[in-house]
């Protein structure tokens, strides 16, 4: 078996619980063109895959069925309202704490569907964007999530062969597994350190 060399985390509900402020985002900006986003919705179809892939399934299911491009227009405003609700991210203290001895270890890096222009303004946040190697968003790669394309990316960037992923999504999982990696499939952002320490033990 071929030692570890990196470890990947995806980044909303990995990370960070970010997936209720996704949605609320978007249930917001949607309002007005008369589309309803629900929770149970998003929840069930919605997480683990790109933006553009969740708004095509929306404009498809509309009735009557919608503008693609007219609903990708929203993007702007959705990706700003998001950043305004989450100026003060709060990453868990636990997981937190291990990145330093596990950036010394391995090489570490975010593999998710949202866009990068979301995400690092979030880890500068909160303190943690040195810890990783790179960040792989929705827009570096050609085909999403449950494609393995982002995590082979991001291993082909970090010049490893080996690596452990951590996702919460169905797609993400199957995204993982791939590429070729072993997956630990997370529940809460809270479990993390645990998993962790327990895999690595």
């Amino acid at each position: 078996m071929c030692a570890l060399q990196a470890i990947f985390f995806d980044f909303d509900g990995v990370l960070l619980d970010t997936e209720p402020v996704h949605c609320a985002c978007w249930a917001e900006v949607l309002a007005p063109t008369g589309l309803t986003l629900t929770w149970d919705y998003y929840r069930d179809h919605c997480i683990g895959i790109d933006d553009r892939d969740m708004l095509l399934n929306l404009a498809r299911q509309a009735r009557p069925p919608r503008d693609w491009d007219s609903l990708w227009a929203l993007y702007p405003a959705k990706k700003q309202l998001f950043q305004s609700r989450m100026s003060a991210p709060s990453f868990e203290s636990a997981m937190v704490a291990m990145l330093p001895a596990l950036h010394r270890q391995f090489k570490l890096a975010v593999v998710s569907s949202s866009s990068v222009t979301e995400i690092e303004p979030l880890l500068v946040a909160g303190g943690i964007r040195e810890h990783f190697d790179t960040v792989v968003g929705g827009g570096d790669v050609s085909v999403q999530k449950p494609s393995p394309e982002p995590y082979l990316l991001a291993a082909t960037r970090l010049g490893v062969d080996t690596a452990l992923v951590l996702e919460d999504s169905a797609a993400g999982i199957a995204s993982g597994r791939a590429a070729g990696f072993e997956v630990l499939t997370v529940r809460h952002p809270a479990e993390v350190a645990g998993l962790l320490r327990y895999r690595l033990a």
